[in-house]
Parts: C-alpha cells; sequence; structure tokens
C-alpha cells in the first residue's frame, strides 16, 4: 500500500493539475467572492510554476550542493548509486534509454575511473508499479561494462522499489562485505536530502555527491523575470513529487 500511494500521491499534486483545477472552478464557480479566490489563487500559482527566477532560487534553496573532485582526498571503498533513471517503455531494447538522471550513472563511472572510489554499488529493482523483467541495477551495471567499468567492482542490489528500500538492502550487502566502512552516496541533488537521511536511519553513514541538477547558475537575463517557461513547470512537479515522499518518509518513520 505505501508503495502504490508513495507513487500516486504525487502525480494527483502534479502542478499542471493544479493549475487547471483552479481555473475551472474560478470559470465555474457562481459565487463572486469565490470566482475572484479562485482566480486569484490560479494567477499567483501560474506566475510561481511559471516564473524561472522563482523556480530556480527555490530549486538552488533545496538541492544539495555539488562536491568537487579534487575535494575527495581519499578514495571510498564504494560509491552508492541510486536508480531511477533508466526507462524500458521506449525501443529498441538493445541499449539502454536513460531519462534525465543519467549523471548518476555517468558521474559514477567518472568516480571510479580517478580513482575516488574502489568499487560500486547499483541500487534499484523496479520503481514502476508493473514488473520489470529487468532490474534498473542491471541496466547501469551494463552501461558501466561498456564503459570499461571491471565487472569485479560492480555490486548490484536489484531488490529495491523505492528510497527506504535502497538503504536497508544496500545496508545488508554492505555489511556482508565490509566493516564499519564511510560510503559515497550518489543520486541527483533534488533527492539528496531525502536519501541521505533514509541510509542514515539504516545504519549507513555516507557523505553526498550529487548530481543531475535542476538549478542554474546561469545569470538571470530580462526574460527570466518576465517570460513565462514551461521547463519551470517540470522542475516543480519533481520538487513537489520530492517533498510528498519526504513527507510520506517522515510520517513512516523511515527519516
Amino acid at each position: 500500500m505505501f508503495f502504490f500511494l508513495s507513487k500516486t500521491l504525487g502525480q494527483l499534486l502534479n502542478p499542471l493539475v493544479l493549475l487547471v483545477v483552479l481555473l475551472l472552478l474560478g470559470l465555474f464557480l457562481k459565487k463572486p467572492l469565490l470566482k475572484r479566490l479562485f482566480l486569484g489563487a490560479f494567477a499567483l500559482f501560474f506566475l510561481i510554476f511559471t516564473n524561472p527566477v522563482i523556480t530556480n532560487e527555490v530549486m538552488e534553496w533545496w538541492e544539495v550542493p555539488p562536491v568537487a573532485y579534487k575535494a575527495i582526498e581519499k578514495p571510498y571503498q564504494a560509491a552508492i548509486v541510486l536508480s531511477g533513471v533508466t526507462g524500458s517503455d521506449k525501443g529498441p531494447h538493445d541499449r539502454i534509454h536513460f531519462h534525465k538522471g543519467a549523471d548518476r550513472v555517468m558521474h559514477a563511472i567518472q568516480l571510479y575511473k580517478i580513482g575516488k572510489v574502489r568499487n560500486l554499488l547499483l541500487s534499484g529493482g523496479s520503481g514502476s508499479l508493473e514488473a520489470d523483467s529487468v532490474t534498473e541495477a542491471e541496466r547501469m551495471r551494463r552501461v558501466m561494462l561498456l564503459s570499461g567499468v571491471p565487472d569485479s567492482v560492480i555490486l548490484l542490489e536489484g531488490k529495491s522499489r523505492n528510497t527506504y528500500e535502497n538503504a536497508v538492502y544496500s545496508k545488508q550487502m554492505l555489511d556482508s562485505l565490509y566493516q564499519n566502512r564511510h560510503y559515497l552516496l550518489v543520486t541527483s541533488a533534488f533527492h539528496m536530502r531525502r536519501a541521505r537521511a533514509c541510509f542514515n536511519r539504516a545504519g549507513v553513514q555516507t557523505d553526498a555527491f550529487t548530481t543531475d541538477f535542476y538549478s542554474s547558475d546561469t545569470p538571470y537575463d530580462f526574460g527570466s523575470f518576465v517570460i513565462p517557461r514551461g521547463e519551470a513547470i517540470v522542475a516543480w512537479d519533481k520538487l513537489i513529487k520530492e517533498w510528498v515522499g519526504w513527507l510520506m518518509y517522515k510520517f513512516s518513520g523511515y527519516i
């Protein structure tokens, strides 16, 4: 039940859905006060959800800052790479299809190649409500092998369906291999707060290595302040889902 709710509640709070509901209520309600209230709410949320400056500032506040490679002085025994970045809904299936978060995999490969981590634990079963015969961990492994990473340094955890299970099953595997180690956790910047809290709760000590940023360091131009952008709604959708996930995990005792 928790798995189902965690995957559906965020969808219901999609910012575009909220805007449509507010607009329809404002247009079709009969009472003038309610019409003004909902149309005003629509205008306010439309400004917030489509303005690149507001979106970037909020996203930058939430995202955990990046870590420079040179700041990692000693190699970690392992990097824990979280899934959620590959898809199986597009053919041909003779290759791995990535979503936006492909940096999780690519930066993990770079970390290994430059000697910052000794091993790569790939954590992820299927995060879909439908069964999938190939786990995300296996898909990430295939890409790493094609990139020249030795199979001997890749560890697969293919049972987890969400961030909480990432932490629980990764701990079981790591405890069977190493003792009292500190690991590098690799995931998207917007996801790191919840992910690291889950691993801390599970008893796995980690340092954060964030990837896949939605915020930008590019200076704002005039258009950023006045021209609505569709990609801002996409960022808010991602952020709202993450906040919902954080609250559900908090109430469930996962973090």
